[in-house]
């Protein structure tokens, strides 16, 4: 599939046009989620600090034990999981988080590599372009290129105040990381989060505004399972809508204090989508985020809400979580949503990667 251009992350109706003779699986991130967790526990048994990054990438202190090398810890690493889990996995070890994913990346496919030192890592360093090194893209790649600055050994051997000059201080960090000096921390535990977001792909493109009103009313159903589990109310609301055409059209709002409530939130949440529509245009993507979160302890309730309409609306909340805790994720569930049957009827879209909480990336 890849040889015929298919990308990781393309959407299946364009993959298909490129590769129709491939084989598409139905995503399953329940299944997803008892695979990582079970690899992080093996990763635990030879460290003790590791970051659940992604789903599927982990970050680890590299602790050597007597006589064993990294390069011995690295393939043992490696050869665990795949005897206990069956799943191939590439492990790469090096000073830093940056490095070590470069070496990662160089040792695919189920490779295990440790590379320890200047002078080693200099020969990994000197054919890679920049655009390997996570948080370097095309537009940074860009802006270092006039300066001769095309590989990662360029980079690393680059003027350190240039480098923040042209990519600010997150590229200073990565120059840092480059040079075998670790500033990037590796986090055990998850950070707390400064916003959430809950939305993705649409399947088929829409223009009919019953149609985009019932995903709004989808999105915010899920984004309010995750302010209730992080116990945070959202300060402020954007809804992002895309389209097919290649626009993107956005609207922001502010409850009159943070709240995690459905009522107050699609009150919030109907305006935004109203100043991100654009009429007669096929929309493909929508997304709902959460920002300037505060703690649900800590929030003062409004003036002007009713504390019985408050009581009452925190009995529904309740009562909505414990059904479809036991009966399954949106059993109950408004009926806005009623316009999409598909969606609902496939126990697929009942789960999704953002679920698997936890992640750092997520």
């Amino acid at each position: 599939m890849k040889a015929a251009g298919v990308k990781t992350g393309e959407p299946i109706w364009e993959a298909l046009v490129k590769c129709s003779g491939g084989i598409y699986v139905k995503r399953d991130f329940r299944w997803y989620e008892v695979l990582s967790r079970l690899m992080r526990d093996l990763v635990h048994e030879t460290s003790t600090r590791v970051e659940y990054y992604s789903i599927d990438e982990f970050f680890f202190q590299a602790e050597g034990r007597g006589e064993r090398s990294f390069q011995d810890l690295a393939e043992m690493m490696r050869d665990r999981i795949w005897d206990r889990m069956g799943i191939p996995v590439t492990v790469g070890i090096a000073r830093t988080r940056t490095l070590a994913k470069l070496i990662s990346d160089a040792a695919k496919p189920h490779g295990a590599l440790a590379v320890m030192g200047k002078e080693a890592e200099d020969a990994y360093r000197a054919d890679k372009p920049v655009t390997e090194i996570t948080g370097i893209a095309g537009r940074r790649a860009a802006r270092l290129a006039p300066w001769g600055i095309a590989s990662c050994l360029d980079l690393a051997r680059a003027d350190r105040r240039l480098v923040r000059k042209l990519l600010t201080a997150s590229g200073e960090t990565l120059w840092w990381e480059l040079n075998g000096e670790p500033v990037q921390a590796i986090h055990s535990k998850r950070p707390a989060h400064k916003a959430l977001s809950r939305g993705g792909s649409f399947g088929e493109s829409t223009a009919e505004p019953v149609v985009l009103y019932a995903w709004l009313v989808r999105n915010l159903e899920r984004l309010i399972e995750e302010l209730r589990f992080h116990q945070v109310a959202a300060g402020r609301l954007t809804v992002v809508v895309r389209y097919k055409s290649g626009l993107t059209g956005a609207g922001v709002a502010a409850p009159a204090v943070p709240s995690d409530r459905f009522d107050v939130l699609l009150e919030t949440a109907r305006p935004c989508l109203r100043r991100a529509w654009m009429r007669g245009e096929p929309a493909t993507h929508m997304h709902l985020i959460a920002e300037n979160l505060a703690s649900r302890g800590q929030c003062a309730p409004g003036l002007f809400d009713p504390p019985a309409q408050r009581v009452q609306a925190e009995a529904v909340a309740r009562v909505k979580e414990r059904i479809n805790d036991r009966h399954g994720r949106f059993s109950l569930r408004s009926a806005a949503t009623l316009y999409l049957p598909a969606i609902y009827r496939d126990v697929a879209n009942a789960y999704d990667i953002c679920d698997v909480r936890g992640k750092i990336c997520f």
